[in-house]
């Protein structure tokens, strides 16, 4: 450390470098955990005057957020160290910093999620799930998580190879562990990786649960870690393929109305986009009798996602290489999962024979509609519709949902963004369940489907479909996660349905929208990397509350709803978390929700329109109307959030 004091006073004098990143570099420097090469590493960036690397890196600590720890494990810079023996795609080691994810983070977040399990359950139960997805150092981080745990008393689990988000969460209930560990940054760019926390629930940590594990991991002394940096680790157990094919059982049950499939099934072309989506999905589709064609290139399991700019199955580029196979084919639809399957976006044709995109909120409205249907017709509920079953979306999900699920006579309920949120509502319905009836050793996770559906109505809220406009769909509660698996084949249902009928799609939306009005949704997102980036984001969301808006051009503001400071209810009468989360109602009828990314450097708007549309024959002009109007508030919306972003110093 010879002389990088003295260098690091001067940055900081200088400014070049954050108060905060001075004090998390000094502290891990002194704590005397870090192995040579970590030493030797962050004294390159130092010597060399890598000030926004050093300020990216050690700005803050990686935090929980709606998808638990997610950072970079590999950084603008590569040092001599890093890199090591490793490859021009990935370094030998995962990059040195309080603000990624490397081994040292993983270790510590391990041992303080074991601490709060013991704290909260008898020790000689802690049973815990890992899995992994196909990015770089997942493989290693998995088993670091299994050999950590293992070493603390706790039996960890693993599974045979990379799997899907949605299976961690099946099987995590299925062991009645006490909780799961998905490494994985879903659709992030290649070079992040994250450390995603589920309770025994299967469903996400959330509070009280989130904000005690994370007590405990700042809790843990830097001074453990050296003990778990093993070069050998003794594996862990395995998951059995009879808990495999469970999971499997439950995403086929989930299918209402099997036989449409196998006599009208669509010709469908399927991508993974280099994920863990083909491992369940593809044989999944081959049982049900669904006619799908794959994407060779995108078959093979890459964490460079080399054919795809951006592995997010909701870009048009991202499924460019599927839209051309379909072509090819003369394919009805287009269905592509992100990495970890838990995502999952959709193009089918149109009036016209073309291939165009389907939205989130698109996908999501139209299952959740056609499911409704089902249920009724199956008598599952009754044709009036019941309090006692509820359709679940997120606020910033379109209020088309809203609409539909009061027209069919349905609970609706709104969540904040993040799909643990409608993990928590499953839990809470469970919850009042087995409270009324009160059995000993009930199983809840033991009944079919139907069962489910019979005692929830009875005793407590049946879970019919819930989703949020980000591509993540759940239609049971055997998962307590969007699950792209299931939602795979519930479109392959949906559209043998519409084959069977000879509806096209779009005249299926266009037929809700003349109903229920038309609907139209924009997003922006507006990206702001690194530490800097953090401070700018948190510069607009601050003055939205201490400086709202007041007019956007000639549209005033009507109200803002503010999530972090008024106390808001959804229709279950439960207080919904305070949040830098803002709703504003314009003038106009129109409106728009604020929030910071939970997982990305990114603040997000979301826009809002709805118009009469009294004939399918006014829609057309109602489109182009409410589009051009929500395009405008968005250019002046991006405008005013770029000014605000620039009213705090970054020093």
């Amino acid at each position: 450390m010879e002389g990088m004091q003295e260098i690091l006073q001067k940055a900081l004098t200088e400014k070049k470098l954050f108060d905060s990143t001075v004090k998390n570099i000094r502290l891990w420097l002194e704590s005397g955990f870090l192995p040579s090469w970590g030493v030797e590493a962050i004294g390159f960036l130092i010597k060399g005057g890598y000030w926004d690397e050093l300020n990216d890196r050690f700005y803050k600590t990686l935090e929980f957020g709606t998808g638990g720890m997610r950072g970079r494990t590999m950084g603008q810079i590569i040092t001599p160290q890093e890199k090591g023996a490793g490859t021009v795609d990935r370094p030998e080691r995962a990059n040195v910093g309080t603000n990624v994810l490397n081994d040292f983070n993983i270790i510590r977040a391990t041992i303080g999620l074991y601490n709060y399990c013991v704290s909260f359950k008898n020790k000689s139960s802690l049973k815990l799930v890992i899995a992994h997805d196909v990015r770089f150092f997942s493989k290693e981080f998995c088993s670091l998580v299994a050999f950590v745990w293992n070493q603390l008393g706790g039996e960890a689990y693993v599974f045979s190879g990379p799997r899907s988000t949605p299976q961690l969460s099946y099987t995590v209930r299925h062991l009645k562990a006490i909780a799961g560990i998905v490494i994985t940054a879903s659709h992030n760019p290649p070079h992040d990786n994250g450390f995603k926390v589920y309770f025994q629930d299967g469903g996400q940590v959330v509070s009280p649960h989130a904000e005690g594990i994370v007590r405990e991991v700042n809790e843990v002394d830097l001074k453990e870690i050296p003990k778990y940096l093993a070069d050998k680790m003794e594996p862990a157990k395995q998951i059995t393929s009879a808990m495999e094919a469970a999971y499997k059982g439950c995403l086929k049950e989930t299918v209402l109305q099997a036989e449409l499939i196998k006599e009208y099934s669509p010709k469908v072309v399927f991508t993974p986009l280099h994920g863990t989506g083909g491992i369940i999905v593809e044989p999944l589709m081959q049982e049900c009798g669904v006619n799908f064609i794959k994407v060779p290139e995108q078959e093979v399991m890459d964490p460079k996602f080399s054919t795809v700019a951006f592995p997010n199955p909701e870009y048009p580029e991202t499924l460019a290489m599927a839209l051309k196979k379909a072509n090819e084919v003369e394919a009805d639809l287009v269905l592509g999962t992100d990495p970890d399957g838990d995502r999952m976006g959709a193009a089918a044709r149109n009036r016209e024979g073309k291939l165009e995109l389907l939205t989130g909120n698109a996908i999501g409205s139209l299952l959740m509609d056609f499911r409704i249907k089902q249920l009724k017709e199956l008598k599952w509920i009754p044709e009036k519709g019941t309090q006692a079953a509820a359709v679940v979306k997120t606020f910033v999900t379109t209020p088309l949902q809203d609409s539909i699920g009061r027209e069919h006579g349905l609970k609706v309920i709104n969540t904040l963004t993040g799909f643990k949120y409608i993990g928590e509502k499953l839990y809470d319905y469970e919850a009042v369940l087995l409270k009324r009836i009160a059995q000993a050793n009930f199983d809840y996770d033991s009944l079919s489907y139907k069962a489910r559906a019979e005692l929830m109505l009875k005793h407590s809220t049946f879970y019919i479909f819930g989703g949020e406009e980000s591509y993540g769909f759940l239609g049971s509660d055997f998962v307590r996660d969007k699950d792209a698996n299931q939602v795979v084949i519930l479109m392959c249902e949906f559209f043998a349905y519409l084959k069977k009928k000879k509806i096209n799609v779009f005249d299926y939306l266009d037929e809700l929208y003349v109903k229920h009005g038309y609907f139209k949704e924009l997003l922006l997102n507006i990206y702001y990397e690194g530490a800097v980036g953090a401070i700018k984001i948190k510069s607009i969301l601050e003055s939205y509350r201490k400086n709202p808006p007041k007019a956007f051009g000639e549209v005033k503001v009507k109200k803002i709803q503010d999530f972090g400071s008024e106390k808001i209810v959804d229709a279950d009468g439960k207080v919904i978390p305070a949040q830098d989360f803002f709703f504003v109602e314009l003038d106009s009828g129109y409106h728009f929700a604020v929030r910071g990314s939970g997982t990305e450097p990114k603040i997000k708007f979301y826009f809002f329109a709805r118009e009469g549309a009294p004939t399918k024959e006014s829609l057309s002009e109602v489109k182009k109307e409410a589009e051009r109007t929500l395009n405008e508030l968005k250019q002046r919306v991006e405008k005013d959030a770029h000014e605000r972003s620039l009213l705090q110093n970054p020093f």
